[in-house]
């Protein structure tokens, strides 16, 4: 089997070296023809991606962060070749999400077991993505993070603060599923994936292969509502306050007052005044562990013990 791995050269200590290394004697083990690609700039992913099946490859190995991960996998939809995941970024939603190891070596190992696990993507105005969407406070926040030098949970919460005290929320008529709906809202965020990554899960009911998004619409808050809202967001629990309306879709449109920044698996763009999202369903072949397999049971336990600590939370977290 041909195996290309593309390796973003800024995504952390040892892309350019150790990891090499240890692709290739993972390849001369299993007696795999290996090509490694170092990008070079914006976009060079994906045309790496397109080459590579196009001559044959069965597997495309991605290493790098979320903006990597995402310029690979949309150039795989609906292919036969699979995607093998090394994070390396400073969120790494997709492999949070898949149950794929932080550690470099174990993710590997992930990849040389090849697992396999067909998932859903997303795609709005025409664009993919795989973990989320959203407009609104997450979509400035980004823009902001994405100007910034230097990278980080400090950097991103410095700008998630400093955002919070000049950011005005704005109203937004939805049309979900055909319905119609109009929302005084704080953000907009649509879940093909539980998380933002860093285990921020703003979705965290979402199945990344049940056909369907999850909306989270966050209304205007105080900043007394800021505490529980953070404890929730990282304890899958963001669901339970009464500042959160959530709702699952095939389909989403987005009508705003005017054209802004939208967000797509944590990058920002500039998008138009009307933004329609739609689910497209078991669209790309992935490596994972076996646990991913499980999903459904681990998701269920999940729910039993969410009901049985909010029934014993304080009045403030719910």
């Amino acid at each position: 089997m041909k195996v290309q791995a593309i390796i973003n050269p800024i995504a952390g200590v040892g892309s350019k070296r150790k990891i090499p290394k240890m692709l290739q004697q993972m390849c001369g083990e299993a007696g795999f023809e290996l090509h490694i690609t170092f990008t070079e700039y914006a976009g060079h992913a994906s045309i790496v991606t397109r080459k590579a099946i196009d001559q044959g490859a069965g597997c495309i190995i991605a290493v790098g962060g979320d903006g990597t991960v995402n310029e690979i996998a949309r150039a795989m939809l609906h292919t036969d070749a699979v995607l093998g995941i090394i994070p390396k970024g400073s969120g790494n939603g997709l492999a949070r999400e898949l149950h794929i190891p932080m550690d470099s070596r174990k993710a590997l190992e992930v990849i040389a077991k090849g697992h396999q696990t067909v998932i859903d993507c997303c795609q709005a105005n025409g664009r993919v993505f795989f973990c989320t969407c959203g407009v609104g406070f997450d979509a400035t926040v980004s823009q902001k993070f994405a100007g910034e030098k230097r990278r980080g949970s400090l950097t991103y919460i410095k700008n998630t603060i400093e955002e919070y005290l000049s950011y005005q929320p704005e109203i937004y008529d939805l049309v979900v599923d055909g319905k119609q709906i109009q929302e005084k809202a704080f953000l907009v965020a649509c879940g093909n994936a539980s998380q933002y990554g860093n285990n921020a899960y703003i979705a965290p009911h979402a199945n990344i292969q049940d056909g369907l998004m999850d909306i989270t619409i966050l209304s205007p808050f105080l900043p007394i509502d800021i505490p529980p809202l953070a404890i929730q967001l990282f304890t899958k629990r963001i669901d339970k306050n009464s500042k959160i309306h959530t709702m699952k879709a095939e389909t989403l449109s987005i009508i705003r007052q005017k054209t802004g920044v939208m967000h797509l698996d944590g990058e920002p763009i500039i998008a138009d005044k009307r933004i329609d999202i739609s689910v497209i369903p078991h669209s790309l072949k992935v490596i994972t562990p076996e646990v991913i397999s499980f999903r459904k049971e681990v998701h269920n336990l999940f729910g039993e013990v969410s009901r049985f600590f909010d029934k014993r939370l304080p009045y403030i977290f719910r």
